[in-house]
């Protein structure tokens, strides 16, 4: 009696561990993708500004290259300053004119003002002598009723209380006079600080000539050299932050659950994929233009009556800050791949 063959049983073994182990391989793969969700679309980003000059004039300095790194506080433009130096020297020199003519004008009005403080005194003198002479007058007429003076006497005195009353109201009069011709410096002195204004907005535009970098920086887009003619407001070149850099990572909406600004992230940048960098994730947009979203009108929604079976999930954008990068590989709009790990301990304040 022949025995059974036990090949057959013993050649599903590896068959079996086999998938076994895709099943395992699988389950591995579902699981990272829902506790670490992954992306390629993601690209690397920089906060820039665009550099302008705020004076009008033409280039005669421009100490930088394209693409070069800069130094906070680094000269970058130089426009023309010989225009701006002489309005600053005309009005400095307008404004000494001015303090010149304030001094003669002062001491013009101080001449006026003693004149009228003369006048004021000749009115107190002319009523005093007035006061006197109506005195003598009202003592002599009754005098003469006893006939202890002559007619001749009173009337000398009706004259003197006449003279000095006239003479006390053309004193008045001239005292009205000096008063009203005492002028001021007050327009003057208002001149002077319109003045002043100008010389600080001149030594305003005299310092705008020179353009230096508000940060450290790499040149990007330099399309000019010295000899161009530029104009207030309108951009020179871009200046990229390179202090701080970000990884802006498309995510599908079902893998944000979880996310929150501080988690970790793991980051490659397709230009050199051997090496990886740390990043937290600083903010998720709250906002996208949806494709096919319904239109409004009349107030009502316009929804398509037909649908696709297939829903595709939108994809939100989320800013990781990069923790140490690489000056010599991040460059915005590098293509990156970003790896979020919501599983650790997340850290904020970074």
């Amino acid at each position: 009696m022949n025995k059974p063959d036990a090949k057959p049983h013993s050649s599903r073994v590896p068959a079996l561990l086999i998938v076994l182990a895709a099943f395992l391989l699988l389950g591995y793969v579902l699981w990272q993708t829902e506790t670490r969700p992954s992306t390629d679309d993601a690209y690397v980003y920089a906060d820039t500004i665009d550099v302008v000059p705020e004076v009008n004039g033409r280039i005669v300095e421009m100490p930088v290259r394209d693409n070069q790194l800069v130094k906070q506080g680094d000269l970058l433009i130089r426009i023309d300053a010989r225009p701006y130096q002489d309005a600053l020297d005309q009005a400095k020199a307008r404004l000494v004119t001015l303090n010149h003519q304030i001094g003669l004008t002062q001491r013009s009005v101080n001449a006026q003002q003693y004149e009228a403080a003369s006048a004021v005194a000749s009115v107190e003198r002319a009523r005093a002598q007035a006061t006197q002479s109506n005195d003598t007058l009202q003592r002599l007429e009754k005098l003469l009723a006893k006939g202890y003076v002559s007619v001749e006497a009173v009337d000398q005195a009706r004259t003197a209380q006449r003279s000095t009353a006239a003479e006390l109201n053309a004193s008045r009069l001239q005292a009205q006079r000096a008063g009203a011709a005492v002028s001021g410096v007050d327009a003057l002195v208002a001149q002077r600080a319109e003045v002043e204004a100008q010389i600080s907005l001149a030594e305003l535009s005299l310092e705008f000539t020179e353009v230096r970098a508000p940060f450290d920086g790499r040149i990007a887009s330099l399309r000019t050299t010295v000899g161009q003619f530029a104009s207030a407001y309108k951009p020179i070149f871009t200046l990229i932050d390179t202090r701080h850099w970000y990884v802006v990572a498309n995510f599908r909406e079902t893998d944000l659950k979880g996310i929150k600004a501080g988690t970790s992230a793991t980051l490659f940048l397709l230009g050199d994929t051997g090496k990886r960098f740390q990043g937290r994730v600083d903010s998720l947009s709250f906002g996208v233009l949806p494709d096919d979203g319904g239109t409004v009108i009349e107030g009502l929604p316009r929804v398509q009556r037909t649908i696709n079976w297939v829903r595709v999930s939108q994809r939100f954008p989320v800013k990781i800050s990069v923790q140490d990068p690489d000056p010599e590989l991040f460059r915005i709009g590098a293509s990156a791949v970003a790896v979020l790990r919501p599983d650790e301990p997340t850290k904020t304040g970074q």
